[in-house]
């Protein structure tokens, strides 16, 4: 399958036939089941598998802007080759009515629960036990690890272009609070807590106030925000002008026992009112 997406991206044909519609159901239906993903670790690290974004493109290139009719038949709009993914119960993923709504050709696993209205896209990997709360957006080809809490209005970014860019991943058991905002590739290890109202990107200083230091690049170009840090947002003066203040998240500490209460507060609370 990865050669022929290979091609039929790089051929890029002027009319696409039954059989290119057929390789590219069965790529969609490998991102369903999980067994092809856009990101994946690799050697304590995380390898970008560029042909599922080719994929992707394909389906766009070769889609047709078409009424799909979807729940309660209410029609919406969008390339043919992309429709809504659906969901069975023994696919084990709790969805509450309101609003929700997921792209076909993104994973989500067992034991994952989806508040309304939330959206999910095409190519993003959710893992199980993961919440996904109002408002929250999982961005393209977006990396979501296991017991995952993204809190309501958290948006992760994703990418599809350029085809060798480097998703949002979020690793297990991370707990992403309300209004954050994680963009450009920023690699999220596990067990960090992001504060409620915090932005991270690529271009975004992080400074690590635990070991008096800025957070260097990684090898994607980005930022890696260490396992058990906690981030709040912050800001540093601006270099031509001391006066004036940017944004700069801040590592104030690194979990410890009273961050593991505070956050499993929070998710009993979840579970009580949920």
């Amino acid at each position: 399958m990865q050669k022929d997406i290979i091609s039929l991206y790089e051929a890029k044909p002027s009319v696409y036939t039954k059989e290119h519609l057929k390789l590219f159901d069965s790529f969609i239906s490998a991102l369903n089941s999980g067994s092809i993903r856009a990101c994946e670790p690799s050697d304590n690290d995380w390898k970008v598998n560029q042909w599922i974004k080719m994929g992707i493109l394909v389906g766009f290139r070769m889609g047709i802007l078409a009424e799909i009719l979807w729940s309660d038949n209410k029609p919406f709009f969008d390339k043919h080759t992309i429709k809504e993914k659906l969901f069975r119960l023994e696919d084990q993923v709790r969805i509450v009515p309101g609003g929700s709504s997921a792209r076909n050709g993104c994973f989500i696993a067992a034991g994952t629960t989806i508040m309304p209205p939330a959206f999910i896209n095409i190519g993003a990997y959710v893992d199980s036990g993961t919440m996904v709360d109002s408002h929250a957006l999982v961005g393209s080809c977006a990396q979501i690890g296991k017991n995952v809490h993204l809190s309501a209005g958290a948006m992760i970014g994703g990418v599809l272009e350029p085809i060798g860019s480097r998703p949002v991943i979020i690793e297990d058991e991370v707990f992403v609070g309300g209004n954050t905002g994680i963009y450009e590739g920023i690699i999220v290890k596990s067990k960090a807590v992001i504060a409620s109202g915090t932005i991270i990107t690529s271009s975004t200083p992080i400074f690590d106030s635990v070991h008096g230091t800025f957070l260097e690049r990684d090898n994607g170009g980005s930022f890696t925000i260490p396992i058990g840090a906690v981030v709040v947002p912050g800001t540093r003066p601006l270099k031509s002008n001391p006066s004036y203040q940017i944004a700069c998240p801040i590592i104030v500490k690194y979990r410890d026992t009273k961050t593991d209460k505070a956050v499993q507060l929070e998710q009993d609370l979840r579970i009580i009112l949920d």
